[in-house]
């Protein structure tokens, strides 16, 4: 297993200064992202002649593999919400949102082809932020698969031919969230293997989830993890609960973003569960602590991960153990 970072953490420096800085503090793997304008990555010129090999060519130079790219916020735009909400994303009609994001996540699939990377990492939008509410419409969930299986499964017709997998990131504001919808999810794929997911545990333990256990139930469908944690702030949560609103630095948050080992995320029982349903590729650290910089989220993280790293399984489990 490497230890990854997510690109993104620092979008305000060119992507040559990220590789040195990782480089040069041991991490091993590169997210990149490959939504318009993130500077790192732009999936039109890595599609052109030579656009691919100055990217794999500057990631070689640094002994750095791409673990993943990741479209998170156009992919938002396939089921939405199509409201000023996403506005930020891509402005237009909702129809023009969802053509735009299908062609984009389309596209990152080409584009991640090209750069021989296995996986995109993203989100897959929803109808309305709260739609996990049954409250007035309990059949609004389940009405969205739909609409999930045709636009998205269209998307996965071109991984497909790519030969890229799409990695889901469960959220609350995803239409796939918890492990309950990610195995309904799985089966309205009808369990292609190009759908799966991209297990962020503090996306998880943010509604009160054991990640431990999506990773029982859903393990042969993670294809990338993101090494990010979360608090679960004891005090607060008896006064505003888990998920209460406002900015994510208010001192009185019931949760709070945090990397890892300064969380909630039990990091040994994760690692371990993921070594055994045969995970064995990328922790990518994303950065959004609001307590720490970057500077030394890299630092901490790196120090916190590596002793953690499970190199081999024991040969003989479950056979014989004490023989």
């Amino acid at each position: 297993m490497k230890i990854g970072m997510f690109t993104a953490n620092y979008m305000d420096r060119d992507l040559e200064t990220v590789f040195k800085m990782m480089s040069r503090m041991g991490y091993e793997a590169a997210e990149l992202p490959a939504f318009q304008g993130n500077g790192h990555l732009d999936i039109d010129e890595v599609l052109k002649p030579n656009g691919a090999k100055k990217i794999r060519d500057l990631a070689k130079k640094y002994r750095i593999t791409i673990s993943a790219l990741s479209n998170h916020a156009e992919g938002q735009l396939v089921l939405g919400p199509h409201t000023k909400d996403t506005d930020s994303l891509f402005k237009g009609s909702p129809a023009e949102k969802i053509k735009f994001g299908m062609e984009r996540m389309k596209k990152t699939a080409q584009a991640a082809a090209a750069l021989e990377i296995p996986v995109v990492c993203g989100f897959i939008g929803c109808e309305r932020f709260s739609r996990w509410f049954p409250f007035p419409y309990p059949e609004g969930w389940d009405e969205m698969a739909n609409d999930f299986v045709e636009r998205w499964g269209e998307i996965l017709d071109v991984f497909a031919s790519e030969g890229v997998k799409f990695a889901h990131e469960p959220h609350p504001n995803e239409y796939v969230y918890n492990v309950e919808t990610a195995l309904k999810s799985v089966e309205l794929m009808g369990g292609r293997k190009e759908w799966g997911f991209n297990l962020d545990p503090a996306n998880i333990i943010l509604q009160a989830i054991d990640p431990v256990i999506f990773v029982q139930e859903l393990g042969d469908y993670i294809f990338h993890v993101h090494a990010k944690d979360g608090e679960i702030v004891e005090h607060n949560v008896r006064r505003s609960g888990i998920q209460p609103t406002g900015k994510w630095n208010r001192i009185d948050r019931g949760f709070r973003f945090r990397i890892p080992g300064w969380g909630s995320v039990p990091w040994k029982r994760l690692l371990t569960e993921l070594r055994l349903v045969d995970y064995d590729y990328v922790l990518s650290y994303e950065h959004e602590d609001v307590v720490m910089s970057r500077e030394d989220g890299m630092e901490k993280t790196i120090d916190f991960l590596k002793p953690l790293i499970i190199k081999g399984i024991y040969e003989g489990r479950g056979d014989k153990l004490f023989e």
